[in-house]
């Protein structure tokens, strides 16, 4: 039973990586699940409520992170709530041309939606570059999330 715990945990991981770049996947909290079928193991080498304490504390912190980190990027660069839009949009439609795709779709769509808005190219370069950077960074700190969450399931299932 040990093995079909540790196979779903990996599956949830996996999941949680890929929830990382769709905004669609809450990737870290899923990735976290994983925790709890290690702890579901019973045994000695099964995370302590100390290790789940702290990954639900890092995980809760990326969520937050997650929503305010790229309107800072945004906002920085003076992009537009139209802008922003364009951005989560590209996010989506950049899914379908994977792998260049979920690059280019949340830049893209920036600048579509700053056009959109009403504002000079130059600008609007500027404002959908500040969107793409914040939606980097959002990433970013999700795929460090679920990696310390990897490394905590490893840990877990096969010591330290």
């Amino acid at each position: 039973m040990d093995i079909v715990y540790e196979w779903i945990g990996w599956i949830l991981i996996a999941i949680g990586a890929v929830g990382c770049f769709l905004p669609v996947l809450p990737g870290p909290p899923i990735a976290y699940a994983a925790l709890f079928l290690a702890l579901a193991r019973g045994d000695h080498s099964s995370p302590g409520v100390a290790a789940l304490v702290v990954a639900g504390a890092v995980t809760a912190a990326v969520l937050v992170l997650d929503w305010i980190v790229p309107t800072l990027g945004a906002k920085k660069f003076n992009c537009s709530r139209v802008g922003m839009l364009g951005c989560f949009i590209g996010t989506i439609v950049g899914l379908f041309f994977l792998p260049l795709g979920v690059v280019l779709g949340p830049f893209l769509g920036a600048l579509a939606g700053e056009l959109l808005s009403g504002k000079p190219f130059g600008r609007s370069l500027k404002g959908a570059f500040g969107a793409f950077l914040g939606y980097l960074c959002g990433v970013a700190l999700k795929v460090a999330c679920c990696g310390f969450i990897a490394y905590q399931f490893w840990t877990a299932v096969h010591g330290s």
